[in-house]
């Protein structure tokens, strides 16, 4: 591996997602890419008694997909890297409890999907790690009765506000031959930009979706044209234009082959206020969808930047300023031609 300039590594050894696993819930199930997932539920519960159980569900199924597609056994795995929106990421806890492969938990909030990749990604280029499985999960009842109030409560909800998407993504890091390249990635930084509304997610977050793209562009010496899609993670409706906006004004601009996780994983007449949110959104949106295409070659270069908003249950309650990040992972297709 070797460092690009600031904050972006380039990864010297081929690096390929062997495979992904992808599991829904029933609002997902329902929308525009329902088609790519490999699991949708009928219910929230998922088949379990509690809303923290149908998380774990999600992400045990999403890594027996993954798994399987890939002929792997979880004896054949080194690493397993996961993350999620519980308080000390309990529900990754609980699945490395019962895969018992090595593990390391790791928390960026939405922006875990592309954190845990970017580090697999490292450890596998770096000999640290033959395969390494790479999870992410979110459960709307289990996060916004952490976040903000229990769905029971019939609350109301403002504009502004992002959907948790119910959901699980799994994705094994290996340097056998696949048919999506792992290339780069370009760790964020903490931006605060003084907001502390948690129903505000979207605008909060894209000042730092802003910084690691204008540094990915810096880094790589790259322009928009190089790229087929530049993908956020959980922007939503109210969070993308503002990013537009931001690096127009830096003279970089992404608006033609920008897309946002959050508003294309529901219809646009779906009751999820400015778009989805949560760990998954990005993961199975990247995992499913975007793999796909990448895979058949209808896309050949994606830049991945999952967001997220670093808060937990007291920061709202506080007023506290919420910092956020964003993780960017690039992939390509290997497919030639």
């Amino acid at each position: 591996m070797s460092k690009v300039r600031k904050q972006t590594w380039r990864f010297d050894q081929p690096i390929y997602l062997g495979a992904t696993g992808t599991v829904v819930g029933p609002l997902e199930a329902r929308g525009p890419l329902s088609a790519s997932f490999d699991k949708c539920y009928e219910h929230l519960h998922c088949g379990q008694k509690s809303w923290t159980e149908a998380e774990r569900a999600l992400l045990r199924r999403s890594i027996s997909f993954c798994l399987a597609k890939a002929g792997k056994a979880e004896g054949d795995i080194d690493l397993f890297l996961a993350g999620d929106l519980m308080d000390q990421t309990v529900t990754s806890n609980f699945i490395a409890r019962e895969n018992r492969i090595p593990f390391l938990g790791m928390f960026g909030a939405c922006s875990s999907s592309m954190e845990t990749l970017a580090t697999g990604a490292m450890l596998v280029d770096s000999g640290f790690a033959d395969n390494v499985l790479c999870a992410v999960s979110s459960h709307n009842a289990t996060a916004e009765r952490q976040f903000r109030y229990p769905t029971e409560y019939g609350g109301p909800t403002k504009l502004t506000q992002t959907f948790t998407v119910t959901g699980a993504g799994a994705a094994l890091l290996t340097k056998e031959p696949g048919k999506v390249k792992v290339k780069e990635a370009t760790i964020g930084r903490v931006i605060d930009w003084g907001i502390n509304d948690a129903a505000n997610l979207g605008t909060a977050m894209a000042p730092a979706a802003a910084d690691t793209i204008w540094t990915h562009f810096q880094d790589t010496g790259r322009t928009p044209d190089d790229y087929d899609l530049v993908v956020t993670g959980d922007l939503s409706g109210v969070g993308s234009p503002i990013l537009d906006e931001i690096l127009l004004e830096k003279g970089l601009d992404i608006s033609s082959i920008h897309q946002d996780c959050g508003t294309m994983i529901y219809t646009s007449d779906q009751p999820v206020s400015a778009g989805g949110s949560g760990c998954a959104c990005s993961a199975v949106v990247t995992y499913g969808y975007l793999f796909n295409r990448l895979a058949e070659g209808s896309l050949k270069r994606v830049l991945v930047v999952a967001t997220g908003a670093l808060l937990n249950s007291s920061t709202p309650k506080e007023k506290d300023t919420i910092p956020c990040i964003a993780h960017a992972v690039l992939l390509e297709s290997a497919k030639e031609g």
